[in-house]
């Protein structure tokens, strides 16, 4: 059972999405899974919704819990967890039926693997290719390039003490991939599209204040001060880095400010906090 997976689907009050996010677990090519429904507190029919599909195959799983957010309603999932490999799956979105059948394989190639993850579409109300920067140690110190559904191992999740709580305004993502790759371990991105992003008129990340947005920035940039000092720890790394990520800048200014007024002395963006 070296190849369990297990598929954490959180759920608070997204019963009216669920039923496509299990279909696609229920169509995955590789059989070996079980998927924890972790129902945060909903008030909706999340709980039946679960039900039915419990009923239907027994390798679905249902967890209730008290509401307290993505990141502990993941750790919980995870806790009674019994694969080697984890894939958090968001009750909105979905995957492809070949995705986690891909990505195991590239575990079984490369024992130095941390994160396996691909290319994203986005459907609902935006629809087209979800186009992220390549993924580079160097590039992740400015912004998040991997979606929270990429695939990795239990034993991994364990050494870094799972997703921070602390993260109760998002960006939990971006400093969960820093936690689990700042001290190594190499990360693959499949050539196959296999996460499907769902967007919305409102979510966590539309909701984000500037304030709130700002609160988790000064968090990671004390949490995680010795990353990002080593790969924005030069003006030149820095402004080449910044360079590769013009598309991606935007959003990630304050951190960078942070920075450089700690290690220059002077802000580099005049119109951010």
């Amino acid at each position: 059972m070296d190849n369990l997976i297990s598929i954490v689907v959180p759920c608070f009050n997204q019963g009216e999405y669920l039923n496509d996010s299990l279909q696609s677990v229920f169509d995955q090519t590789h059989a070996i899974w079980e998927c924890i429904i972790v129902d945060d507190g909903s008030t909706d029919k999340t709980r039946e919704i679960a039900a039915s599909w419990i009923e239907k195959d027994n390798r679905f799983k249902y967890f209730y819990k008290e509401n307290g957010g993505l990141c502990a309603a993941r750790n919980s999932g995870i806790e009674i967890s019994n694969g080697s490999y984890i894939l958090p799956l968001d009750a909105d979105d979905k995957i492809s039926k070949n995705y986690i059948k891909l990505a195991l394989q590239e575990f079984e190639k490369d024992t130095n693997l941390k994160v396996v993850y691909c290319h994203a579409l986005k459907f609902g109300k935006i629809t087209g290719a979800w186009n992220l920067p390549n993924y580079s140690i160097d590039n992740l110190a400015v912004s998040n390039m991997i979606f929270c559904s990429a695939i990795y191992k239990k034993a991994d999740w364990e050494k870094i003490g799972g997703y921070d709580v602390n993260m109760v305004y998002g960006l939990e993502d971006w400093e969960f991939w820093i936690s689990m790759l700042k001290n190594g371990g190499e990360v693959k991105k499949l050539d196959e599209v296999g996460f499907f992003y769902r967007t919305k008129e409102e979510s966590m990340v539309t909701n984000l204040n500037d304030n709130l947005s700002n609160k988790m920035y000064e968090y990671m940039s004390v949490k995680h001060a010795d990353f990002f000092v080593k790969h924005l720890g030069s003006f030149k790394s820095l402004i080449s880095t910044i360079n590769k990520n013009k598309k991606n800048l935007d959003n990630n200014k304050f951190v960078i400010n942070l920075f450089c007024k700690k290690l220059f002395g002077f802000k580099l963006f005049s119109n951010s906090i």
